[in-house]
């Protein structure tokens, strides 16, 4: 009981108390942020910054892109100029970036008015000045706050630490002519004169011990193998013994019939013809003695597996052009037969491009103004230059023609026989907005485009494409000469597009 009434009289007075008020001083609302997007031929500043307030500090982050590489400048110095209506230019810095790519520069406007904006940045050899025209200093927050309109267009977010980080790049939209084309397949062939087969010219022996490889590159008048040919009587061992022997007797007797017509001419019995007889008769049998031996010595290399003898004759087997092995029928030690194919040799530094070309197109072709090669791996085609031909022959089984054009191919993009495609340019077309084809993204089966409004804002334009000619593409609808595309990075864009979560921004301020 005596618990109860306590409790009783604590709730009463609690329920007693009038709640007490804190005065608070009324706060002015936040201004809205500003930004700046300036491009130059060299960087991009992107600035986001407080509206300026008399007297009052205003923190600028400052984004500068390199635009040969659209990555953070990392190193430099930047400056912030205000120049005011009496002449008079305030000037803040900012000696290296707070982070990669931002410079933090804290501005104060010394009174209300309009002030010239420029920025001026020096460092990684590069000197610029982006004028950013005039900024007004309002003399309160009050009177900086103001409402900023609807945007009319839906905009993307893509934050400058996602492009630098990123495979990202731009491009101004121009206003070109491009040339209507006609895309067909096509072949790599050898070129005219550039493959060759090296045969044997007879029968015979390789007695090389190291032979060219598939895939191996040779020099015109290389030695690829050697042959040894066989004896004019292989197998009559016992007839060039035989003529061995006579020839080392008529040697031996030359031998002594010399030196007899030496002494004789030498006591003056007989005339220095006789001693030039003899030693003719000398030299013809030493001949002979060491064609026989040879003809042995080749009997018994030809009969077995090893390399030739010294004293062997072989016949080199070189190389009629320079190019690549493609085939090779040869091993040491084997034996072939005259004409027999050892080595094909085809050249790969210059090859053909056949086009195969429906008979339909031939009016089209008579127009021809040059081709291009779409190369694999890479989404900038070749200029082709030489034009080889223009079939006049419709093949009867496929109904086509080929028109072929001569590439120089000494960095191996291409192999003989792979099948590309060819562009063949035709007429002229009126002048019209141009963006390299990776511009377009297909989304959904539409092509599209991102074009950057500003720094980190992008808007998404449905296109309507024209020919394209050389990895550029005709823009029929869609864009307008001077916006800049992004040309790397468009399906980033896009992804940040789709992404329902806005990123955080990482900005240091």
């Amino acid at each position: 009981m005596k618990w109860t009434a306590c409790l009783f009289l604590v709730i009463v007075a609690t329920g007693c108390q009038k709640p007490s008020t804190v005065a608070t001083a009324p706060q002015d609302p936040e201004p809205h942020p500003e930004s700046f997007t300036n491009w130059t031929t060299k960087t991009e500043l992107f600035m986001e910054y407080p509206p300026l307030v008399s007297g009052q500090t205003s923190r600028f982050a400052i984004h500068l892109t390199r635009l040969d590489n659209f990555k953070a400048i990392s190193k430099g110095r930047v400056e912030v100029r205000l120049a005011g209506a009496d002449g008079k230019t305030d000037v803040v810095a900012a000696d290296a970036p707070s982070r990669p790519g931002i410079f933090g520069v804290d501005v104060k406007a010394p009174s209300a008015g309009d002030y010239r904006l420029a920025v001026h940045f020096t460092g990684e050899g590069i000197t610029e000045v982006h004028d950013l025209g005039e900024i007004a200093s309002s003399p309160t927050k009050a009177a900086a706050t103001h409402e900023h309109g609807a945007a009319t267009q839906e905009t993307i977010a893509f934050l400058k630490e996602q492009q630098w980080t990123l495979d990202f790049g731009t491009a101004i939209v121009e206003d070109r002519q491009l040339k209507s084309g006609l895309r067909v397949q096509a072949e790599v062939i050898p070129r005219s004169g550039g493959q060759a087969e090296v045969r044997v010219p007879f029968d015979g022996r390789i007695v090389a011990s190291t032979l060219p490889l598939i895939g191996a590159s040779v020099r015109q008048g290389q030695v690829l193998a050697s042959i040894l040919p066989p004896t004019s009587s292989p197998s009559d061992l016992a007839s060039l013994e035989l003529t061995k022997n006579e020839s080392n007797l008529s040697l031996q007797l030359a031998r002594k019939d010399r030196e007899r017509a030496e002494r004789l001419v030498k006591a003056g019995a007989a005339p220095a013809k006789r001693l030039d007889e003899a030693q003719t008769v000398e030299a013809t049998a030493e001949a002979r003695l060491k064609a026989s031996e040879a003809r042995i010595a080749q009997y018994d290399a030809s009969s077995s597996a090893e390399p030739a003898a010294p004293g062997a004759k072989v016949f080199a087997l070189r190389a009629p052009i320079s190019g690549v092995i493609v085939e090779t029928h040869a091993a040491p030690g084997a034996n072939v037969n005259a004409g027999e194919a050892l080595f094909k040799i085809v050249d790969v530094d210059t090859v053909y491009v056949s086009a195969i070309v429906p008979e339909a197109d031939l009016p089209q072709v008579r127009n021809l103004s040059g081709a291009e090669l779409e190369m694999p791996g890479t989404d900038q085609p070749r200029r082709l230059q030489r034009l080889i031909s223009v079939g006049r022959v419709v093949d009867a089984a496929s109904r086509t023609f080929p028109v072929i054009y001569e590439v120089d191919n000494r960095d191996r993009r291409i192999a003989v026989n792979q099948a590309v495609h060819v562009r063949l340019l035709t007429t002229i077309t009126n002048v019209v907005p141009v963006v390299p084809e990776s511009a377009i993204v297909d989304d959904g089966g539409r092509p599209v485009i991102f074009i950057q409004e500003a720094g980190e804002t992008f808007l998404r334009r449905l296109v309507k494409l024209g020919i394209r000619e050389g990895g550029s593409v005709q823009v029929l609808e869609g864009v307008w000469p001077g916006e800049r595309v992004v040309t790397r990075g468009a399906h980033l864009v896009r992804l940040s597009a789709m992404s329902s979560q806005v990123p955080a921004h990482g900005h240091v301020h």
